[in-house]
């Protein structure tokens, strides 16, 4: 089905089984705490099976000059010892390829430069160590600040990189009141639970990987481009992925270097990254320069507004940090202006991190507001209150829904945000400076076309297939309660087969695209199978009502086990975009809410309590969605505090590789979080009137923390992470 019209009244409206929405435990949640789930490392074929360790490049940029591998090839075990001078030819590298081990030179720190295989990873991991290789540095920028000025218009795929309404120059310049503030981010690592991992085995001229990977039709064609063959000789198996969050979008040297390799021996070989490798031979998000300029009347309305941000890719990568994309649609203004702008810098590839564009943006763009309201002496909720626009600004399309204000007023009522002191440092418990602070959340809503296949079996159960992933997220519980609501099935009766890409063409899993994309094939899969089910019986499809493992309507009433014949009864299902996606402005929204204590000695900070509210269209599960946004409001914990993949400016290496020193949030930083949803459908967006919940939690989250820890001490520090070092810095000044 195409998404060229709103969405009447359906199946999920009416409910028959109550099934869709409630927070039903997670299908494959006993399969995962007690080991039987299997993950892509963990896969064993018939037979041995060697093993593979990268060597990574120690230096940013320049040459391999020499080379001397005798030494590894004569350790025990050691099966190949790969590198650029033996290795298989590949496609050049382009946007649509990712060959290893090609030729001499080293375009980043941890580049792959040879891959050994021996029949255990101990003894793979050790002959690596007696590689030695001599390289021929170059010079190379590793560091934004200096690259500013060389910066280019991206040619990316988030639409225009620029643009502008009205004269912004001239209304911000004649404002009453401004804000001119420049924020940065760093560089950031996904840090996700599962290392990727890769076990490959040819047979015959195809080509099978079991590989963590979250967007496998997309795989499986960037890895047929490398090695040129039809992507329908390349299968990609990824049953369960132990987290992603963007990092498992694209293919990575493990999944290429392993079936090299595995041609080569004509053995099955498997590649897993370690987490410090993980740093160099995969992607981060980049760092970023962000100018943000507000002006406004006297009474706080928006008369300017403009958002310039700036990220960093490697030389002839086009992907960047739209940070300023949401700056476009959430307030209003008539004189607005947003521009992007790409530095190389010979780091490893930056790529989408999760909330890309909107979780750094808003770092900066709500903290923007929040200077905004200290210079209004107006409540921050009250400022973006008189700025809520009522169509897009830019464009003048109309949203699909947006109900960001009402997710600010329950906020603020249920936060106990009437007692805030909005001048700042006037709030003490013991030592501690106490503060609130709040910001606003709004995620972009895809919809991709995604196909799946259902079948009714003899015996009454139903199965599904689909080349959709599940990455931690619950993909295959809401999957299989839409699946049980539209039949009327019971959940035990009903699998949902997923993960490989013999099965139909789906999304995957990004950009907060998956539950809805995926979701809507399989809707339309079980709708056409309740019609070919209706018509069998000659009942009209309109009239047949399912539910208890029965179809009835028109009089009569039969188990679904007796209309599925001998053979079963299968139907295909698709859902392509259409036009909904261009006629209606589509996010999902909310409102953070946090509270911060500030020592009044030492200036560290610690999260005493955080809050948001949200609106997304219809929740298919409420336990794994309020699952996924307090997990976002974490990493937005994380992204304002902590977060800080550090770069020696000398050899472009990011020095706190590992988990030791990048520091993430654990559980006694995240005290007191919980997250909840206002009620909404939207019709615009697809068939289950959903929206994308993936990433809303982490946009904005980060900025209600920094506006927090200003309230408590009145110091503003721009530059994130907020360390306590930056904090002492601020007090003392």
């Amino acid at each position: 089905m195409d998404m060229n019209a709103p969405i009447g009244r359906t199946p999920l409206d009416d409910r028959p089984q109550g099934l869709v929405g409630q927070p039903l435990d997670r299908v494959d949640g006993a399969l995962k705490v007690t080991g039987r789930a299997t993950y892509a490392y963990e896969y064993e074929g018939a037979g041995a099976t060697a093993y593979g360790y990268i060597l990574e490049a120690s230096i940013g940029k320049g040459r391999i000059a020499a080379l001397d591998v005798r030494a590894a090839e004569a350790a025990p075990g050691v099966r190949l010892v790969m590198t650029y001078k033996n290795a298989p030819r590949l496609a050049p590298r382009s946007e649509h390829t990712v060959p290893e081990l090609q030729d001499d030179t080293i375009g980043f720190y941890g580049q792959a430069v040879a891959l050994v295989v021996a029949d255990s990873f101990e003894q793979a991991r050790a002959a690596t160590y007696l590689i030695k290789v001599q390289y021929a540095r170059e010079p190379a920028p590793y560091e934004l600040k200096t690259q500013l000025a060389s910066a280019i218009t991206p040619q990316g795929s988030h639409g225009p990189a620029d643009t502008r309404t009205g004269d912004f120059e001239a209304a911000f310049a004649a404002a009453p009141v401004k804000v001119d503030a420049v924020y940065t981010t760093p560089h950031q690592i996904h840090a996700m639970m599962e290392p990727h991992a890769t076990m490959a085995e040819w047979q015959g001229d195809g080509l099978i990987l079991h590989t963590s990977n979250q967007m496998l039709n997309q795989g499986q064609g960037a890895i047929g481009a490398t090695f040129n063959m039809s992507p329908d000789k390349v299968r990609l198996i990824s049953r369960y992925i132990g987290g992603g969050f963007g990092n498992k979008l694209q293919v990575y040297p493990d999944a290429i270097l392993s079936a090299m390799a595995a041609k080569m021996l004509n053995a099955r070989v498997k590649v897993a990254l370690t987490r410090q490798q993980l740093f160099h031979l995969t992607s981060h998000r980049s760092e970023t320069y962000q100018r943000v300029r507000i002006g406004t009347d006297a009474s706080g309305k928006i008369l300017a507004i403009g958002h310039e941000a700036y990220s960093a890719n490697l030389p002839n990568q086009s992907f960047y940090e739209s940070a300023a994309s949401q700056t476009r649609t959430l307030y209003a203004g008539a004189n607005r202006m947003t521009a992007h702008k790409l530095a190389t810098l010979y780091l490893p590839k930056a790529a989408s991190m999760r909330a890309p564009g909107e979780a750094v943006g808003l770092l900066a763009l709500e903290c923007a507001m929040d200077e905004l309201a200290d210079k209004l002496q107006l409540d921050p909720i009250e400022l973006r209150i008189r700025n809520e626009p009522t169509e897009t600004p830019e464009t003048h399309i109309p949203y699909s829904t947006r109900n960001l204000v009402p997710c600010m007023k329950e906020g603020a009522a249920r936060f106990g945000w009437s007692r805030r002191n909005p001048k700042p440092g006037q709030v003490r418990d013991g030592r501690w400076l106490v503060g609130m602070g709040m910001a606003a959340a709004t995620r972009s809503n895809p919809l991709l076309e995604s196909h799946a296949k259902v079948r009714l079996n003899p015996d009454g159960t139903l199965v599904a297939h689909m080349a959709m992933t599940d990455i931690g997220t619950g993909t295959y519980t809401i999957m299989t309660q839409i699946a049980a609501e539209l039949m009327g099935l019971p959940m035990d009766k009903v699998s949902v087969l997923m993960g490989d890409t013999d099965f139909p063409k789906a999304s995957g899993s990004g950009g907060s695209f998956g539950a809805n994309s995926a979701g809507s094939a399989l809707y339309d899969a079980c709708m056409n199978l309740r019609t070919k089910l209706a018509v069998s019986v000659q009942l009209d499809p309109g009239q047949a009502h399912f539910a208890d493992g029965q179809m009835t309507g028109g009089g009569q009433s039969r188990a679904l086990a007796s209309l599925a014949g001998a053979e079963g009864v299968e139907a295909d299902g698709v859902i392509h975009p259409g036009d909904m996606g261009k006629a209606y402005s589509q996010e999902s929204y909310g409102a953070h809410f946090a509270e911060v204590g500030v020592d009044m000695d030492t200036c560290e900070i610690r999260l005493r309590r955080m809050f948001g509210v949200f609106t997304a269209g219809r929740i298919l599960n409420h336990k794994t969605a309020r699952s996924q946004l307090i997990g976002g409001m974490t990493f937005g914990v994380g992204a304002a505090l902590m977060e800080d993949a550090v770069v020696d400016p000398r050899f472009g290496v990011f020095v706190n590789h590992d988990l030791a020193e990048y520091h993430v949030p654990v559980d006694a930083d995240i005290v007191q979080l919980d997250a909840m949803f206002l009620p909404e459908l939207d019709d615009k967006t697809s068939p289950l009137k959903a929206k994308g919940i993936g990433e809303v939690g982490i946009c904005g989250a980060g900025a209600a923390v920094a506006n927090a820890v200003y309230n408590a001490c009145g110091v503003r520090v721009r530059d994130y992470p907020l360390t306590l070092d930056k904090l002492l810095a601020g007090v003392q000044a």
